[in-house]
């Protein structure tokens, strides 16, 4: 099953989180299929702290993925936000 969902990138206390799409078998921070945007959640001052590629993540949802329940709330966030 192909899956949308957050692999951690970052420094020690200081976490990134790229938005992934990926088989729900390979590891967290493993293979994917393509990266669709980034969450920062410590971001600061004019850090950008969420951007998604809306038009990627709908092609991937219309293809059958299922995003990650964390994922679901920051797609719903970005939507309210546009």
């Amino acid at each position: 099953m192909v899956t949308i969902r957050l692999a951690r990138g970052g420094s020690k206390k200081r976490p990134f989180y790229h938005l992934t799409v990926t088989n729900s078998r390979n590891a967290r921070d493993g293979r994917f299929v393509e990266r669709v945007g980034f969450f920062n959640p410590v971001a600061t001052g004019g850090e950008m702290r969420l951007s998604v590629n809306q038009e990627r993540v709908s092609y991937w949802l219309s293809q059958g993925a299922q995003p990650s329940d964390r994922v679901a709330s920051l797609l719903k966030e970005t939507q309210a936000s546009a």
